[in-house]
């Protein structure tokens, strides 16, 4: 027999009134955040099938009255996508091996290894969290400056290794893994930098694709810092040269924008929905069972 699961309310609660109430309330908020979330989508994705005339026009229409499919076409033809795309994905994977390997030795060894002071390494990290961004963001730029880095894709890279928010979530996710399976590593003769990548790494792939849902978005979105670092067209991110060349530019066809702009909504729906199977998982799947 078929056994299902048990929700927070089952078909006898429903049967009462004031659950029903709440329960529709539920609901209503439910697809209320849905309907919030999906619309400027769906906006952005029919405006980019309209005619120039039928997106200006007034009262505006939210399904094309003619589709024209030849605008997403008209919209990869107008600016070099892959090349910008390239440019973007090479700052990610960057970004994602300084993460790895330098936060993640770190907050390795904070978590896992009898460094001196640890807890104050660990509140000073934790103190630079209330220092603004934008504090910091000039002194960055002449330190980048100075070392030769601009208009390199190190620039991107170097900071990443010392974001402070991710290293924290490192740190408290390899103080959940069980001791015991470091020191069984110990006992066979494993090294500190084996014991990282030989188990804590395989243990950590849901924090890791979290990380790497938070840094994709961060290097797909961003386009003022690489405004400010990158002087060349060649290496410029998609976000910044769609900035430049589609948002700023007001002799371009709006549904050719809302085309381009619907087409670069695509790749960071696409990584969720890849890695968010990982989110919800936690160690406790491959970690020593008692």
């Amino acid at each position: 027999m078929k056994s299902t699961e048990r929700g927070i309310l089952s078909e006898h609660d429903l049967k009462k009134t004031g659950n029903k109430v709440v329960y529709g309330i539920m609901v209503f908020f439910i697809a209320l955040m849905v309907f919030t979330m999906m619309y400027p989508i769906l906006m952005t994705m029919f405006n980019g099938l309209k005619s120039n005339a039928e997106v200006n026009s007034f009262p505006p229409h939210f399904f094309p009255q003619e589709w024209h499919f030849g605008n997403l076409k008209d919209a990869v033809n107008y600016i070099d996508l892959l090349k910008f795309l390239k440019n973007t994905l090479y700052i990610f994977a960057g970004n994602m091996v300084m993460t790895l390997v330098v936060l993640g030795m770190a907050s390795f060894s904070i978590s896992r290894m009898n460094v001196p002071y640890r807890k104050a390494f660990y509140f000073f990290f934790l103190m630079t969290l209330f220092i603004p961004a934008t504090s910091y963001m000039i002194p960055n730029f002449v330190n980048l400056k100075e070392l030769g880095l601009l208009n390199q894709y190190a620039a991107f890279w170097l900071p990443a290794g010392a974001n402070t928010f991710y290293f924290l979530l490192l740190k408290n996710f390899f103080d959940g893994i069980h001791p015991e399976i470091f020191e069984a590593a110990r006992i066979d003769g494993a090294s500190e930098p084996r014991s990282f990548f030989a188990i804590a790494v395989p243990l950590s792939v849901p924090i890791f694709a979290t990380l790497a849902i938070f840094i994709f978005s961060t290097a797909w979105n961003d386009w003022f810092w690489p405004s400010l670092v990158m002087h060349s067209e060649e290496k410029y991110t998609l976000a910044t040269a769609i900035y430049k060349y589609v948002i700023s530019v007001k002799a371009l066809n709006t549904n050719i924008k809302f085309a381009i702009l619907f087409l670069v909504s695509l790749p960071p729906i696409l990584v969720f929905l890849i890695f968010q199977k990982f989110i919800m998982r936690g160690v406790a799947l491959s970690a020593v069972k008692g």
